[in-house]
């Protein structure tokens, strides 16, 4: 990975445009070919990225941009779509390059696991004519728990808790703003599943246009006796 810190201005077009001003930025560039800047604030979240397989072209200023202060102006290609993102810069302020090696991925609690384990083999438990395509479909960002496509076959992404909270609700949207930037999987929409769906959660996947769906891990395994019920 390689790490910048620079003072720069960020300019995207593809689908949408976006401009950031100038200021102190960090541009990371991820050995799977994505980009992503990020602000000191703003949490998590990059300001803006382009996803893999992109291009990187670096060119010197024209006249009157260096008159403007600027040194270098990266043209970021993407691959597939044609979208760009252009990162003008007047200042490198750092420059480090880091090997991070093979990732293992992420380790989720038992439960966790398990539950994705148990929605993929019965991904009918979503609806009728959903149809599982992977499970950990990966994005630039980290892998989507569950990608599969509903009966009229649109791409239909899923996050799965134990416990679904705010913070899973905001890890789905972005998932699905990466998504639905990528023409073979557009429209993308999105499930949250989980166990239990905090009140608040709900609240904002809903007004997100994000479905909730609560798990039963028991019937899941096969372990819930209708006889036993009182209703």
């Amino acid at each position: 990975m390689r790490l910048v810190i620079a003072e720069c201005s960020v300019d995207y077009a593809g689908r949408l445009t976006a401009h950031l001003p100038m200021a102190t930025r960090l541009i990371m560039l991820k050995a799977d070919g994505s980009i992503l800047i990020h602000s000191d604030g703003g949490s998590y979240k990059p300001l803006n990225w382009m996803t893999p397989p992109c291009s990187i072209k670096v060119t010197d200023p024209s006249q009157e941009q260096t008159a403007a202060g600027l040194t270098e102006i990266w043209t970021v290609s993407q691959t597939k779509t044609g979208d760009k993102l252009v990162i003008s810069i007047a200042e490198v302020i750092a420059d480090d390059q880091h090997e991070f090696g093979i990732d293992p991925g992420l380790v989720k609690d038992g439960v966790e696991a398990h539950l994705q384990e148990l929605l993929a083999e019965h991904i009918e438990t979503l609806g009728d004519g959903y149809s599982l395509v992977r499970r950990e479909y990966m994005t630039a960002i980290g892998p989507v728990d569950i990608l599969a496509r509903d009966h009229g076959h649109t791409s239909v992404a899923v996050e799965i808790k134990r416990r679904g909270d705010i913070d899973g609700v905001e890890q789905l949207t972005r998932y699905l703003e990466l998504m639905n930037r990528d023409p073979l999987l557009t429209p993308v929409r999105g499930v949250f599943a989980a166990q239990e769906i905090k009140p608040q959660a709900r609240t904002l996947a809903e007004d997100r246009g994000i479905r909730c769906v609560v798990l039963d891990y028991d019937a899941l395994r096969g372990m819930d006796d209708p006889d036993s019920r009182l209703f």
